[in-house]
């Protein structure tokens, strides 16, 4: 029984070990990622001066999260589609070009969600 617990904690870590690999590699190849993160800790401390209410910070954090893991979804179809089909050809490009827009639908959600969010409070300063 013992052995069998420490066997799903190993596993458990082993797939940790890989999800913050993924994370790190998004980090160091992929400068959107980047920007979308930098972006986002800007307007974490913006909640935190503004304080903000528990369903605004639930808000941004879902629609931070979104951009993200899009971003990084984005990554894995160009990364995968630049393995399988080096070559150029119209359908992969049109897969990436769709993918790219993708990211760009949810990153427009998000500004438009941290306007509702942040315009009252920021205009209730001025």
């Amino acid at each position: 029984m013992n052995s069998d617990s420490s066997v799903r904690k190993k596993k458990k870590s082993i797939g940790f070990r890989y999800a913050w690999n993924g994370l790190t590699i998004v980090w160091k190849t992929e400068r959107n990622f980047r920007i979308h993160l930098s972006a986002a800790v800007l307007v974490l401390l913006a909640a935190v001066i503004l304080g903000l209410s528990a369903v605004e910070w639930a808000v941004l954090i879902i629609t931070i999260s979104l951009v993200l893991a899009l971003e990084m979804i984005n990554t894995i179809v160009e990364k995968l589609l630049d393995y399988l089909a080096p070559e150029q050809h119209p359908v992969a490009g049109a897969v990436k070009d769709i993918s790219a827009g993708a990211v760009l639908v949810v990153s427009i959600g998000s500004v438009f969600t941290g306007a509702i969010i942040f315009l009252p409070k920021i205009l209730s300063f001025l």
